[in-house]
């Protein structure tokens, strides 16, 4: 297997807020290639332990690889799947809580697995390789009024009818099966202006469609009462609006019941610095909540 590396963003600014429990007890929702974990574990007793969550199977195999640390326990499973997994294993509450929204670099720079507008290669889009709907079922299969939806719901995209309406002409001729062609429908549409693709929005709806990503984050902001000792932390680092907004609304309706406090009233951001050396940092935000 490729070895992929994966800049962790804000790793420092998290651990900082996060691993109040130099001994406790963490949970990794989103485990990706290890990075945020490799980073705590340097900063954490020998006692601790890091329970990691990914529906990506390859990517489990090598976050293993790169962290390398018995304190880490990985389950191919959603976070959303954390309270019972862990009461599997005797754990009731745990000291913290990480959710990097984000995907990995090895999803994205891998050709294989279609989530890059950038290289061309088959639409598919899916953390779990075993989950039945791609990308390309989606374009394919689904009528014109659920393209239309996810578009404008989870692309935001204003031209969302007519992108829809031009997918729908192009399949009638064949099956969309790569990213390439369908970037090319999507250009046909909207011509490129200025450095972002016309599919960016596109390709994002499909994405959160396939993996239905913001009912698993609704799922995971649900567990945080049940999974968050006294004191205990939840850090959440969104990468676009939609996610963002719910976290946001999220923590500020826990905090209103009294059981939460935020820690950040607004939005932490990376450093200027940070942004420099990693491109894919810009659009970050981290939220971080605590129970009292």
């Amino acid at each position: 297997m490729a070895q992929w590396t994966h800049i962790p963003i804000m790793a420092e600014e998290i651990a900082d807020l996060l691993l109040i429990n130099p001994q406790g007890i963490y949970v990794d929702g989103t485990l990706g290639l290890g990075g945020h974990t490799r980073y705590f574990l340097t900063r954490l007793g020998e006692q601790a332990q890091i329970f990691g969550f990914d529906k990506d199977e390859e990517a489990l195999q090598m976050a293993q690889q790169n962290v390398n640390d018995t304190r880490l326990i990985p389950f191919h499973a959603s976070y959303s799947q954390a309270p019972e997994l862990l009461a599997q294993q005797g754990i009731e509450k745990v000291d913290g809580v990480l959710l990097d929204l984000g995907l990995s670099s090895y999803q994205l720079d891998n050709p294989q697995r279609g989530f890059s507008i950038m290289s061309n290669g088959p639409l598919d889009m899916r953390f779990d390789l075993k989950n039945p709907i791609s990308a390309a079922t989606i374009v394919n299969t689904w009528k014109l009024e659920d393209l239309i939806r996810i578009l404008t719901d989870y692309g935001e995209e204003r031209r969302a009818e007519d992108i829809a309406l031009a997918i729908m002409r192009a399949r009638k001729e064949k099956p969309l099966t790569t990213t390439k062609e369908l970037a090319n429908v999507v250009e046909s549409v909207l011509p490129r202006r200025g450095k972002t693709h016309p599919a960016t929005q596109t390709f994002q709806a499909l994405r959160i469609a396939c993996n239905r990503e913001l009912e698993t984050v609704e799922q995971g902001l649900a567990c945080l009462p049940c999974l968050l000792k006294q004191g205990g932390r939840a850090a959440i680092l969104t990468f676009h609006s939609l996610e963002d907004r719910l976290v946001k609304n999220y923590f500020k309706k826990l905090a209103q019941e009294g059981i939460f406090r935020l820690i950040n009233k607004h939005a932490l951001v990376p450093s200027y610095e940070e942004v420099r050396k990693n491109r894919r940092a810009r659009s970050a935000k981290l939220r971080v909540i605590e129970r009292i």
